[in-house]
């Protein structure tokens, strides 16, 4: 067996055996990045576009590409009422079944997300993942008016995926917390190889089904393009 099969097939026997799954959310648990689409919708979609492909591809520090996207789109918390009214979840192909299979496995699923809570909280509950508890993301922080805390945009004290390497905080955060013996990752980004990190993730599955991201692959332990593999491998 070569090493990159049997790299594969210890991949799968811990995700048969694993306690709990963590998740990322754009471009994985939906098909698309949600911030982009947010982006767009406020008129900045390219700008911001181009920064989060440098993130999510390793090229730029996650915290310095949040903090440019949020100074760029100045989203107020109406304008993310009103876009998230317009625009209701849209998940990737094949993740509801996945996320039945691994709960009849009795698999506990979190959603770990470098996104906002604004825009992940209604994710969670569309798919019944418990909000807040099992749910890892920024939360954005508006002044009275509602318009956006420039000198303080997210909470960078009580959360972890602002930061680079904040994925693998959190992941263990939740093998401690929930006194897990295995933990999955899976997601499409350079972020999310991270929480392979010591304590975190014991695994890493990248999924390509909406950006296939070499380094990703290279990198993952196991590397899908459909989540019918993850299923079928339950």
């Amino acid at each position: 067996m070569s090493s990159s099969s049997s790299k594969k097939a210890r991949a799968m026997e811990i995700w048969r055996a694993c306690d709990a799954v963590c998740f990322d959310v754009d471009s994985t648990v939906i098909d698309h990045e949600g911030i982009d689409a947010l982006a767009a919708y406020l008129g900045k979609g390219e700008e911001v576009a181009k920064v989060t492909t440098q993130a999510m591809n390793g090229e730029i520090p996650f915290e310095k590409a949040l903090f440019y996207r949020l100074n760029a789109m100045q989203c107020s918390r109406q304008q993310m009422d009103a876009y998230l009214k317009e625009y209701p979840v849209k998940l990737s192909n094949g993740f509801q079944e996945l996320r039945d299979k691994l709960k009849e496995k009795g698999k506990t699923v979190y959603l770990v997300s470098g996104g906002f809570r604004q825009m992940i909280h209604p994710i969670a509950e569309y798919l019944d993942i418990p909000v807040p508890t099992n749910v890892w993301a920024n939360n954005l922080l508006y002044l009275e008016d509602g318009s956006m805390n420039s000198e303080k945009p997210f909470d960078d004290e009580n959360e972890f995926t602002w930061r680079a390497g904040g994925k693998a905080l959190a992941v263990a955060h939740v093998k401690k917390t929930g006194n897990f013996k295995t933990v999955v990752m899976v997601g499409d980004g350079a972020t999310d190889v991270e929480a392979r990190a010591e304590g975190g993730a014991d695994i890493v599955i990248g999924y390509g089904g909406t950006v296939r991201r070499e380094s990703v692959e290279k990198s993952a332990d196991w590397f899908v393009m459909d989540f019918k593999e993850l299923v079928e491998a339950l």
